[in-house]
Order: structure tokens, then sequence, then C-alpha cells
């Protein structure tokens, strides 16, 4: 049996409070009706590590359920351990978390409570056609040309230099730890599977479901063997899964080199981690360069704006790119996700900002994960480029199934 049912990929903050569960309706399916945790433990699940969501919305009604865990100490006193990743203390890990230095936290249960309660999120479509079909991606692409192609959301194949790499892969039909619950793919992937050419690497810029799906990983290592390329904490998630995968773990401001003249490198953004209760940034974020003969290309999974401290920091470390891949949806309502989440307006300030030559949006229109309709931010972000006199072509969203060959600068 499966559920129309949506659960938002954000899971529960760790903050100090009782495990309850809310408005269980009686329409609701009989299974959601018990009203506790182990209600969960029949659900089908991608990965057995993973533990419910802290609330799903459904035909019925809003369901609530927040558990109890701490912030860096439990009960006892003692620190909590972090199940992903021991290092030294750094300028963004604390012993235990990472953190945005000088940025934000997400906010607490208190405030997903009052968004769920109070939002307004906009009905999306329950299915989306491929304008024009899935498409077929050349093996390579050489010499000086850059083309990405989009599959959804945050994942694209980018071809350069005789390199195919794939940024966050999820070819699931939900962003979501469970099989039959979870925000739903509205459109289908812009390159079937099956038809994907050779992938040499995959990028993963944090653990949150619509980026990191085991699954999906799980047949690229089946059928490519790719190098999978993420940051500090996420390979132990991913070896979970993948025990012989080749995994590189990197820290902001790491690099790795695996083909002639290229080079990722792991750069810092405004985000946070968790894949479930109790290990809220306790992996790493990062946005990605990856240096080429072909040009840089500067590549965000999700970020904040957080002031634009992070795109001047790149475009001073790299002179500029020639394409920047920068979020532009995720972003309703505004005084929840300001802080983890850009919107168009601020992905276009972050655009001039990084000096970049050209910009793909993405992180739109294939799973809803907040309140905007689907629509809304490639039109917004239309807006935000006439009124900062930039021009419509250097900085496109691409849906599923277009194709953007880059022009040289």
């Amino acid at each position: 049996m499966e559920f129309d049912i949506d659960v938002p990929c954000m899971t529960t903050p760790d903050q100090d409070i009782a495990c309850i569960s809310l408005d269980i309706g009686p329409q609701s399916p009989p299974l959601l009706r018990q009203g506790h945790a182990c209600a969960w433990s029949s659900l089908s699940v991608h990965n057995q590590d993973c533990v419910p969501p802290p609330f799903y919305e459904g035909e019925s009604g809003l369901h609530i359920m927040l558990y109890e865990s701490s912030e860096t100490f439990g009960t006892n006193g003692n620190r909590v351990k972090n199940p992903y990743y021991s290092g030294p203390v750094t300028d963004h890990f604390d012993g235990t978390r990472f953190f945005n230095p000088g940025g934000v936290p997400p906010l607490g249960a208190a405030d997903i409570l009052r968004w769920k309660l109070r939002g307004k999120p906009a009905r999306w479509p329950r299915r989306v056609s491929l304008p024009e079909g899935p498409v077929k991606a050349p093996p390579h692409v050489a010499g000086a040309d850059l083309r990405v192609t989009m599959i959804g959301h945050a994942s694209m194949l980018i071809q350069t230099d005789g390199l195919n790499v794939l940024t966050d892969p999820v070819w699931s039909r939900r962003a979501s730890p469970f099989t039959s619950l979870g925000p739903r793919r509205v459109i289908e992937p812009g390159i079937r599977f099956q038809d994907l050419p050779q992938i040499h690497a995959v990028l993963v810029t944090h653990n949150h479901y619509d980026h990191l799906d085991l699954e999906t990983l799980q047949r690229l290592q089946d059928e490519f063997h790719p190098i999978i390329i993420t940051p500090l904490g996420n390979e132990t998630l991913i070896r979970r899964t993948l025990s012989a995968a080749k995994i590189v773990s990197l820290d902001w401001g790491e690099g790795f080199s695996e083909w002639d003249g290229i080079t990722i490198t792991a750069e810092p953004c405004h985000h946070w981690s968790a894949r479930g209760v109790g290990d809220r940034c306790m992996a790493l974020w990062a946005a990605f360069v990856l240096t080429t003969s072909s040009g840089s290309i500067y590549h965000v999974g999700d970020t904040g704006f957080h002031n634009g401290i992070n795109y001047r920091a790149a475009a001073e470390k790299y002179g500029g790119f020639r394409l920047a891949i920068l979020p532009i949806g995720a972003y309703q309502p505004r005084w929840f996700m300001r802080g983890q989440h850009q919107d168009p307006k601020e992905a276009v300030e972050g655009f001039r900002l990084c000096r970049a030559s050209y910009a793909i949006g993405h992180h739109f229109g294939t799973f809803r994960l907040t309140d905007e309709p689907m629509g809304e931010p490639p039109e917004q972000l239309q807006q935000a480029l006439i009124a900062a006199d930039i021009e419509p072509d250097r900085f496109r969203a691409l849906n599923a199934g277009e194709v953007f060959d880059v022009p040289q600068p």
C-alpha cells in the first residue's frame, strides 16, 4: 500500500522536547492512526539506519511528531557521539557538530510547528510531462566545450574535458527515507538512467534526502563504479550501503585530482545537515569548484545567502567562473527558509558577487519541499535579472530535460 502523503526532507532539529504526536485524524490510514513512533516500523524504508521524520502532511490534515534529543550533551552530561566523523576542532567543527562560522543555525521544532500550522503551501500538479521527452547525452564532451543537462531538482550531468560528473543524483520516485511516503517526483528525470553515459565522478553536497539518495548511488556504483566526492562525514553514511565504492571525503578548502588538468575542491556554503533524529549537523555540507582547462565551475547544492560572504570569498580565491550552478528554489516561507535557502533575487546577487560569466538555476520544479508555487522560482529569477540589468540568457533556470551548452567567456 502507498499513501499519498508528503514528508518534507527536513528532519527534526535537535531540541529537548518530549515525544508527541498531534492531529492524527480519523481519515488517516490505519497504520498512521496508531499515533506513536513505532507506527513507522512497518513502513518500507530505503535505509534501515534512518529514523522517522518529524511531520508529514496528508489529505486528512497535518500530522506532526517530535522526538526528544539533545544538542551537544546528553541527559547524563556526556558529549553526544558523532556517528559519522571524528576529527580536530576547527573554525566550523566544534568536536561534535559542524556549523556555519558567523552564520545562523536552522530554526527549531517550535518554528517547524508554526510553519506547518500557519503556512499556506501552493498546490502543485501531481504529474508534469517532460516537454520533449527525456534526452540522451553524448558519450563525452571534448575540448573547451561545456554542457550541462538537467535531470531534475539538484541532479545535473556536467560534461567537459572528457569528464562526466553527476551532481546530487536522485532517480528515486521520492526524496525521502520511505518508499511510500515523502515528497513525490512530479516530473520524470531529464535523462533516463539507462541512457546515462559513463559516469566518472559523483558530487554529493550534503546528506538531506533530496541530495543524497542511497538507492541511486547504489545503482551508479553497480553500473559505473564512479568516484564519489562528498564533504566530511558523509562517506561513513554512504559506505554503510556502498561498502566497495571509492569515496573521497573533503573538508572545506581541500581538493582532489584524479584526472589530468581537473581538480575538484570543496568550498563553504551556508547550510546544515541531518539524516534523522539526533544527527543534526554531524556531517559537513559544501559547495564544489571544478577547475578544468575549459574554465572553472562553481557548483552550490543548497545555501543561504549569508550576506554574500561565501560568494565574495569564492571570487577572491578563484578570480571568477565560467559557470555558476546556483539554487533558486525551496525558499518560502521566507522567515523560515532565509538562513538555509536563498531566493532567486539573492541567487542573482550571488551570481554577480562570484563573478561568473554564466549561471544555471536549479533546486525547483521536481519535489514540493516548501510553500512557493512550482513555477514561481524561474519567474522570480527573470524579474530579478531584469531588475539587476543582467541579460536573461546569462542565468538560465533549467527544467528537467533541458540542456545548456555554456558559451566561452
